[in-house]
């Protein structure tokens, strides 16, 4: 009798963490890792950062598997320029995404010879110096960083591999009402708004980006549990997502 008694109670603080956790993730915070270089030089391959699901209020994208339990948005707050968010690609509705908010409803944007104009204005762009990125087959790609300065004079970094790639002329679209226009920050390698995913309904957004809590790198061998510390970026974690 006892012996039974102890496995309901296991069972009931089972279900009661996977029930908080859920709960937490939901309505609070998330975990997400990136897998792509879209976002460098702001977010490398590797990083591991917390997601708030509060700040855009809640959609059925806040909940594990997009479950539909209600239709749009509720307690709803619109993100700022310059943010960098979460959000579900409207194209299929299940893969997580990461950009910046770059348009906003009712925004005019175009790009011509890789410099972003926003309401027919040309933004400031600032040259800072050279940035290497190391792909996953060991190889050096070099990149130009800019310091580029929204119209309410947010600055964030930028990379360019030149002014004259695929999609650094991007004809002028207003940005429909409820949508938002997003960019990655490694501007000549981001599947964004410009390429497959176009504009982002408010619905799909997930949360605001906030803080890295760990990132590393593929430097250590797995085999090797002795090389895993050099995996780690230590000068990353716990840094603000800008």
């Amino acid at each position: 009798m006892e012996k039974e008694e102890s496995f309901i109670d296991t069972i009931k603080m089972v279900f009661y963490a996977i029930l908080i956790a859920v709960v937490i993730r939901s309505l609070w915070i998330e975990p997400f890792k990136i897998p792509s270089g879209s976002m460098y030089p702001t977010l490398y391959v590797g990083d591991y950062l917390f997601v708030s699901k509060y700040t855009y209020g809640y959609s059925r994208h806040s909940f594990p598997f997009s479950l539909p339990l209600f239709n749009g948005r509720i307690w709803s707050d619109e993100p700022k320029r310059g943010d960098v968010v979460v959000f579900k690609n409207p194209q299929d509705n299940s893969t997580d995404f990461i950009k910046r908010v770059i348009g906003l409803p009712k925004d005019k944007i175009k790009l011509v010879k890789g410099r972003l104009f926003i309401n027919g204005k040309k933004l400031e762009r600032k040259n800072e110096d050279e940035f290497v990125i190391r792909n996953r087959f060991g190889a050096t790609e070099h990149y130009h960083r800019y310091i580029e300065v929204l119209p309410e004079g947010k600055e964030h970094y930028v990379l360019e591999v030149s002014d004259n790639e695929a999609n650094d002329n991007f004809v002028e679209v207003e940005v429909p009402e409820g949508h938002y226009f997003m960019m990655g920050d490694n501007r000549d390698r981001s599947d964004d708004s410009r390429v497959n995913v176009g504009f982002v309904p408010l619905e799909s957004l997930v949360g605001k980006a906030r803080f890295l809590f760990f990132s590393h790198n593929d430097e250590g061998a797995w085999y090797k549990p002795w090389s895993w510390v050099k995996k780690i970026r230590w000068s990353r974690l716990f840094n603000t997502i800008n």
